[in-house]
């Protein structure tokens, strides 16, 4: 088992598909170095290169028959090997990690959307997170028929890879994720922060970090 000796501050950000949460989290990094702190921006699935292998299993809409446990599985393999290679490191290190969806999203998605037992990926998630859980989650809110065809627009403009297994998902799936997303806001209201994902993006961002930057630790170490 590695040693979480956590010197740093773990931000994660959550939303459904095409909710924004990856424009919005790539402003807040750039946000963080200008004010002086050392920062890692890192992502779920991947972030890491056996991590990366797995998410392109996972979002490979050719894929579309993988059974939600056997998606559970790997979702929770590429985030213990996430949490050992990157995570753990960053924040030993004293840096803040902003990680592009984390546990929550599991809960979302392969409970709230697949109907796996919250009880059984709770336990997984336990194993998988090796003790490290989110400081703080920046929900970002968006009608999933809105985020859905921003997500689609968006994989359609882009030369990479189609990860767009879950995007092809029905929307009552989507409507479900989100509805999971909102319960786990409630549950946990001292750790998440939800942002309306429906204004402009600059004005997001602001909004984001001056909320985050009052969360953050005097003491936190920056950049001398």
């Amino acid at each position: 088992m590695i040693r979480v000796i956590q010197l740093g501050y773990f931000i994660t950000f959550e939303g459904v598909e095409g909710s924004g949460k990856s424009t919005q989290i790539r402003l807040l990094a750039e946000r963080l170095a200008a004010h002086g702190f050392s920062t890692t921006l890192t992502r779920e699935p991947g972030g890491c290169p056996i991590a990366d292998k797995i998410r392109a299993i996972l979002l490979n809409a050719e894929n579309s028959d993988m059974s939600p446990m056997t998606e559970l599985m790997l979702y929770s393999a590429a985030r213990a090997q996430h949490v050992s290679d990157v995570i753990v490191p960053a924040l030993n290190s004293g840096n803040i990690v902003l990680c592009d969806r984390f546990c929550d999203a599991t809960v979302a998605y392969q409970s709230f959307g697949r109907g796996i037992d919250r009880g059984v990926i709770d336990i997984l998630n336990s194993h998988a997170c090796q003790g490290v859980a989110p400081d703080l989650t920046i929900l970002i809110d968006c009608d999933p028929s809105v985020g859905l065809s921003r997500a689609r627009m968006r994989i359609e403009a882009s030369s990479g890879p189609r990860e767009e297994r879950f995007e092809l998902e029905n929307l009552e799936f989507h409507h479900r994720v989100s509805k999971g997303y909102q319960q786990l806001a409630t549950e946990q209201s001292h750790r998440f922060i939800v942002i309306e994902g429906d204004d402009k993006i600059e004005e997001i961002s602001t909004l984001i970090a001056v909320q985050v930057l009052a969360r953050i630790p005097e003491d936190l170490c920056v950049i001398c």
